[in-house]
């Protein structure tokens, strides 16, 4: 009897590790790695500045990504000496872009307005994702980035999806997967996302490279600084009127 009670417990220690974890304790543990819900929730507004390299153009630009509750974003970037701005105010996704010849405001349509959605949402698609209408299911385990990862797929309210891929070790995301539209045209994209650093108790990516799935390089962005429950008029994040000369 106990030598068979010592076999099965072999058998127990040795299957342990292969046994992944449900989407509940995934989930938990990443809400921990991330500073904890109740401190997420805290969060009124974010405020974060840095730069971005123009992938295959050695081309620097400044960026400014400014959130807000309840559903509140504005992302101004400097290219070329010319600023740009696209912006959500909760209800209408807008941009200015002078680099198309067109200084004045103009609304972003839905199927190109998902990434200021997310900007958007403070704590991501997978704090409250229940609440907010998407759905995360939990894929088993993959290595990614030289490393075991939990791969999650979450479906967004919007019907699109995205892979989510936690390290096994820390749960904090390091790969991210799904698709965008991108000047009318559908494009595969991969976001690997590091240099994780403490900011008031939230650990928050500081470096994020974002390119078309399978390309050698894309547009690489380093965070400076980040700024949490800074003072952001809601004006900030409502389509101006256009200019009298646009109107005409």
């Amino acid at each position: 009897m106990l030598k068979k009670l010592a076999a099965l417990a072999v058998v127990a220690v040795l299957a342990a590790p292969a046994q992944a974890q449900d989407l509940d304790e995934v989930l938990n543990n990443y809400y921990e790695a991330i500073g904890g819900l109740e401190a997420w929730q805290a969060v009124q507004s974010m405020k974060m500045t840095g730069k971005m390299m123009m992938g295959g153009m050695g081309i620097e630009a400044p960026f400014t990504v400014m959130a807000k509750r309840p559903n509140m974003a504005r992302i101004e970037f400097v290219f070329q000496g010319i600023t740009g701005v696209q912006a959500y105010d909760g209800e209408t996704a807008w941009q200015v872009m002078p680099f198309t010849g067109n200084t004045d405001p103009e609304e972003v349509p839905d199927d190109q307005a998902e990434d200021l959605w997310e900007t958007a949402d403070v704590d991501g698609p997978l704090v409250g994702w229940e609440e907010s209408g998407h759905a995360v299911e939990l894929l088993g385990m993959e290595e990614t980035e030289g490393t075991q990862a939990y791969k999650l797929k979450v479906t967004m309210k919007s019907g699109s999806i995205q892979y989510y891929y936690l390290d096994s070790e820390y749960f904090i995301p390091i790969r991210m997967e799904g698709v965008r539209q991108v000047q009318g045209r559908t494009v595969e994209f991969e976001t690997i996302v590091s240099d994780y650093k403490d900011v008031g108790g939230l650990m928050i990516a500081h470096s994020i490279e974002a390119r078309p799935k399978g390309a050698p390089a894309g547009q690489a962005v380093t965070i400076d600084l980040v700024e949490l429950n800074v003072e952001l008029a809601d004006s900030l994040f409502v389509m101006p009127e256009k200019s009298e000369e646009g109107q005409q």
